[in-house]
């Protein structure tokens, strides 16, 4: 049977994760919740530097329509390890700059690595813009990955899992990098302060010219920082619509930084697929859904 709600992996885990009711990101989330499961889990302290957190997503369709999720991807690298009906196998994805569509059919899982802004490219030392928009075996990125894919889906859980990639990964030596750390600086602001809508304000902030900032995302990120600050604003527009956040789409689009509401809305269209207000009637919709086979119905 499907797995109709997300849920927790097992044991208490250390910080750095967030809630899974924290769907940033997710499009549609309470109708992707109906199709798969979503589980995540901490980085130890021996990768922690670059990877934020380990998560798995698991679906079995048998009897049932193929879901296509939706997401609008973080400025990240994740490596994959992937069991599925259309390729099984490990990826390295690159940042995705378009909505990513993933097709779940039948049965499968997928168990992903979800580096750090920057994190792929300073524990590596490859420039990530060559990932973009792509997703490539594993082994041609990392040779000595050989193998891994096989030992990570040969074992069930995600605990499992995760100390085998953290034991691979152990003896690898990484250099300190001040340029990695002043990239994980900025994409923080960029997430997480709201005012920060354009790139000069950026480069005045961190005192980095502009050129400057650009190669070093172009290395680090995949993708250039007026890229990465409109990704992070479009995510906190479609993040509060699907939680019904539609009063005064005028004041929304001022607040995320939008010369004015057509503006967002032409730009959420194009990236989401449908219009901000159309997004948000879907999502309360599917949520309503979902609370309607949780909860009794009055008498």
């Amino acid at each position: 049977m499907p797995v109709i709600a997300d849920q927790v992996a097992a044991g208490p885990e250390p910080g750095g994760v967030p809630a899974l009711d924290d769907v940033k990101g997710i499009l549609h989330p309470d109708e992707q919740a109906r199709h798969r499961s979503l589980a995540r889990l901490a980085a130890g302290p021996e990768i922690g530097r670059f990877v934020e957190w380990y998560w798995s997503v698991r679906w079995d369709l048998r009897g049932r329509a193929p879901y296509y999720a939706e997401v609008l991807s973080y400025p990240c690298v994740n490596v994959t390890f992937e069991r599925t009906a259309a390729r099984t196998g490990g990826f390295v994805n690159g940042v995705s700059t378009t909505r990513y569509i993933r097709e779940l059919s039948e049965v499968g899982e997928t168990f992903g690595v979800r580096f750090r802004a920057g994190g792929f490219g300073a524990f590596t030392g490859l420039d990530v813009g060559s990932f973009r928009d792509a997703a490539v075996p594993l082994a041609e990125v990392l040779l000595e990955a050989d193998g891994l894919t096989d030992r990570v889906l040969a074992v069930s859980s995600d605990q499992q899992r995760r100390t085998i990639i953290e034991d691979f990964f152990a003896g690898r030596e990484t250099d300190d990098d001040p340029t990695y750390r002043l990239v994980l600086r900025i994409v923080e602001a960029m997430e997480h302060d709201p005012e920060l809508t354009r790139v000069d304000q950026v480069t005045a902030r961190f005192d980095v010219p502009i050129r400057t900032l650009q190669r070093m995302f172009r290395r680090y990120i995949g993708a250039g920082p007026k890229w990465v600050l409109r990704r992070y604003r479009l995510q906190d527009g479609a993040d509060l619509l699907a939680r019904g956040h539609i009063e005064d789409l005028a004041a929304l689009a001022a607040e995320l930084g939008y010369f004015d509401q057509a503006h967002f809305s032409r730009e959420f269209a194009a990236e989401v697929g449908m219009a901000p207000l159309e997004y948000a009637k879907n999502s309360i919709r599917s949520r309503n859904e979902v609370t309607s086979k949780v909860l009794p119905t009055e008498k």
